[in-house]
């Protein structure tokens, strides 16, 4: 059998953002529509406790394939010049059964997570949002410049992150990347006041405030991913109208929308539902200029297979990748 192998600058190449972004829509309907076989995430602490080891699979018929994304996260590994988080996805032909691909994972995942993003901006957002404001300075800072400046017509942009440094080296060189205004800011608040927001930190605290957030805003929480960590305050879950991306993982993993209900500031109910029911046209979005719409994000694994789909299909139509007789 023949297995195509597809690494991270490969799939930088095949995978740019505005195309991630269209790949997005089938995923997010699929996931909604349960057209996509989900079953839990299975996270596995390391006998020595030292690291965790993550399996996320998936089947879907609407793309002819099912696998898993299978990842590993040693905290220790920036210390080494390793990245935290390694991986990949792997896919199996939907009827064979066939193993037929091996994609690295992180830059799929980093990818796959801001075009989510970028759908749900581009779905909620005020067509001339023109700022944006991103707290953290990480991979998804980057990606999620991508993302945003794929949908609505962003000309500047605040970040913010605790080491000043690094957001300071950040914004210099996004700015020399894209071509647009992007500066550091010492300050959260200003960030959090930008037509569009994004938060992609590992803070396990609330880093956006509700009194921050203006009238016609967008905001896209990213970074938490647990019942007991959110990157926003309450105040902002209840002047919010709230989006997601699957309502059984907000239930499970979802810390900012969770932990308001749980203080009783909200209920479910207070969720309007999924990106894929929008698209659906099951829910309404955005009702005027002056309403906050909120996207909750915590990803999938119809977003991994999809991606994957597509740069594995793309892979072949330009006849690229590592193909491995097995």
């Amino acid at each position: 059998m023949s297995l195509t192998v597809v690494n991270a600058e490969l799939v930088r190449e095949l995978l740019p953002m505005d195309e991630c972004i269209a790949a997005m829509e089938p995923a997010m309907i699929a996931a909604s529509t349960g057209t996509v076989v989900i079953p839990p995430r299975l996270i596995s602490p390391l006998i020595d406790n030292s690291g965790y080891f993550g399996l996320m699979p998936g089947s879907s018929a609407g793309i002819a394939a099912y696998g898993a994304k299978v990842v590993s996260l040693h905290p220790a590994n920036p210390g080494r010049g390793l990245p935290a988080i390694q991986g990949f996805v792997t896919l199996f032909d939907h009827d064979t059964g066939t193993p037929i691909a091996i994609i690295e994972g992180a830059e799929v995942t980093g990818i796959r997570t801001a075009a989510a993003s970028g759908l749900a901006t581009r779905l909620l957002a005020r067509e001339g949002a023109s700022s944006c404001g991103i707290l953290g300075t990480g991979v998804q800072a980057v990606t999620h410049v991508d993302a945003m400046r794929a949908v609505r017509p962003v000309s500047r942009i605040l970040v913010w992150g605790r080491d000043v440094a690094k957001a300071t080296a950040f914004a210099q060189e996004q700015s020399q990347r894209t071509g647009i205004e992007i500066s550091a800011v010492s300050d959260p608040a200003e960030a959090g006041a930008c037509d569009l927001v994004c938060t992609v930190t590992g803070s396990a605290e609330p880093v956006l405030k509700g009194e921050w957030v203006q009238p016609g805003a967008h905001v896209n929480l990213v970074g938490a991913h647990t019942l007991t960590t959110r990157e926003a305050d309450t105040d902002l879950l209840v002047k919010s109208a709230v989006y997601v991306d699957l309502l059984e993982s907000v239930k499970n993993e979802g810390g900012d929308v969770m932990i308001p209900v749980q203080e009783g500031a909200i209920d479910e109910a207070h969720i309007i539902g999924e990106i894929g029911q929008l698209l659906n046209g099951e829910i309404t979005g955005r009702e005027d200029d002056t309403q906050v719409t909120l996207y909750n994000s915590l990803g999938n694994t119809a977003q991994d297979l999809f991606t994957a789909r597509h740069v594995y299909e793309k892979a072949l139509e330009l006849g690229v990748g590592v193909t491995v007789e097995l």
